[in-house]
């Protein structure tokens, strides 16, 4: 039976592509990871991602065509239905029929969603989502992407929006492109306020970690200066931690989620002080005193939550 077949997951970013063989018990048996190479555009894109399946294939020991089928997740507002990436804007893709692209490629079906809703879906099966008929994902990495489980059932909306939680207002007053929950609560957005302090004259420990590369600072330096103690990233981590807590009080309040999941780089390389940082923000900002009761958890799958939640998603949807 197809279902009984391994299934590849795919969790493709902006940067890395993770790429992964499933089996039937949800067991990881062969896997590859491969810079995205967005800049080279949609072709190289493409053929990375099939060179990384063949990879992750031979590592499994199987050939593509014993495959079940492959899910990919892609950073966009998708149209599952006709396999299209609608906007990707790290990739710099508009209206792409990706899953026709790959399954001519690959010769096996596949199935197209949001990188979000993949990783939660896998949360959802697997992980900190297991027994929620409603629940909602937020990532908080390059960006923030935030995902909808509904009634048991991924849910995306007319407009296939739905759970994007990023591009939530928090000062509509704002200058354009900075008035919203990604560009005050991602990694992006912290590590460039961060930067832009530092230049002005501020001490952080942040600048020997980034040896004096302020452009690049990463997740993991964040957390180590704010697990020892740097004032300055203690200051604007937790600010955004706030920010975030209120959008997602937001959420909670008009939808009525008993629980949200937490992940993406920067959840996961802070760790427990953002997580219950935001917990505290959501519990405080939402309405009404029943409603302090969501939970407000850390994803549990952690980097593989897109790879997993993709791969059980193509098996549902084409086993």
């Amino acid at each position: 039976m197809a279902k009984e077949r391994p299934y590849v997951g795919i969790d493709l970013g902006g940067t890395n592509m993770q790429i992964g063989v499933v089996d039937a018990r949800n067991t990881i048996i062969g896997e590859s990871r491969r810079k995205t190479q967005a800049d080279g555009g949609l072709n190289k894109v493409v053929d990375r991602l099939v060179g990384g399946v063949e990879m992750a294939c031979e590592h499994a020991g199987i050939a593509v065509k014993d495959l079940g089928g492959v899910g990919i997740g892609a950073p966009s507002p998708i149209d599952d239905r006709r396999g299209v990436v609608m906007r990707a804007a790290n990739l710099g893709w508009t209206d792409v029929h990706l899953a026709d692209i790959l399954r001519e490629r690959l010769g096996v079906p596949v199935a197209l969603d949001n990188d979000v809703n993949v990783a939660l879906y896998g949360e959802w099966k697997m992980g900190a989502g297991q027994g929620a008929e409603d629940l909602m994902g937020v990532w908080v990495g390059t960006g923030v992407g935030g995902a909808l489980i509904l009634r048991g059932a991924l849910y995306a909306g007319h407009f296939f929006t739905g759970g994007e939680i990023g591009h939530l207002r928090l000062f509509p007053g704002a200058p354009r492109g900075s008035e919203s929950v990604e560009r005050f609560c991602s990694r992006t957005a912290v590590a460039e306020r961060l930067a832009q302090r530092i230049r002005s004259g501020e001490q952080s420990l942040l600048e020997e970690l980034a040896a004096g590369k302020l452009d690049s600072i990463k997740s993991k330096m964040i957390a180590r200066a704010y697990k020892e103690g740097d004032a300055l990233t203690r200051e604007v981590v937790d600010e955004s931690a706030d920010l975030l807590g209120v959008a997602i009080a937001n959420v909670v309040t008009l939808l009525g989620l008993p629980r949200v999941v937490l992940g993406g780089g920067l959840t996961e390389a802070i760790g427990d002080p953002y997580v219950n940082r935001v917990r505290k923000a959501v519990r405080r900002e939402v309405f009404f005193e029943a409603t302090r009761a969501v939970e407000v958890v850390a994803s549990t799958l952690e980097d593989n939550a897109g790879l997993l939640g993709a791969a059980l998603l193509a098996r549902e949807r084409l086993g």
